[in-house]
């Protein structure tokens, strides 16, 4: 199930492949820990076209052809085995990456037009909702502040908390 961001449109977008091409020239774009070596190669293209026409349920659909996730890490088990790629690993790095891109292109897109801040709200339905990511919803992030956050955090947990974590739902939107 896609995420349902409200403020995705042909502007929002071309602000995130803007901020796609940011990253790529600065070597920043995270991929995560669980794309092979074919995965790798991919991903900024397929990344690029999900932002042009697609959302992040074609990204994870693609992320799971070709041979492009791993099938196990290179972490041990207690026993000494690989322990094994979860299979929820492709829409996770498609959710979550598609969703900062988009946070951020949208918190350039506000910045534009003189919006100061965006609203937190929740993009994708939970069935255990974190109580942290409840009271979060309603309230209102800087733009500047949180595309700043998330452009020096790739991939990791931002001092906002705005994406929230993995699963989490979490989105914001124009007020």
């Amino acid at each position: 199930m896609a995420l349902e961001l409200h403020d995705l449109n042909d502007e929002t977008r071309q602000y995130m492949l803007e901020e796609q091409q940011r990253d790529e020239e600065r070597g920043t774009l995270y991929s995560g820990m669980y794309l092979s070596t074919n995965g790798e190669h991919d991903y900024p293209d397929l990344l690029r076209q999900a932002m042009q026409q697609h959302d992040d349920t074609w990204l994870a659909d693609q992320l799971r052809q070709d041979g492009r996730v791993k099938t196990h890490t290179e972490k041990l088990n207690k026993d000494g085995s690989f322990r094994k790629v979860p299979h929820t690993a492709p829409e996770m790095l498609a959710e979550g990456e598609f969703n900062r891109f988009y946070a951020r292109g949208l918190s350039r897109r506000a910045i534009n037009e003189g919006i100061e801040n965006l609203v937190i709200y929740r993009a994708k339905p939970a069935q255990r909702p974190r109580p942290e990511s409840e009271a979060k919803i309603g309230q209102e992030v800087n733009a500047k502040a949180l595309l700043t956050d998330l452009r020096e955090n790739p991939g990791l947990e931002t001092a906002l908390g705005v994406p929230g974590g993995p699963n989490s739902g979490l989105s914001v939107r124009l007020p």
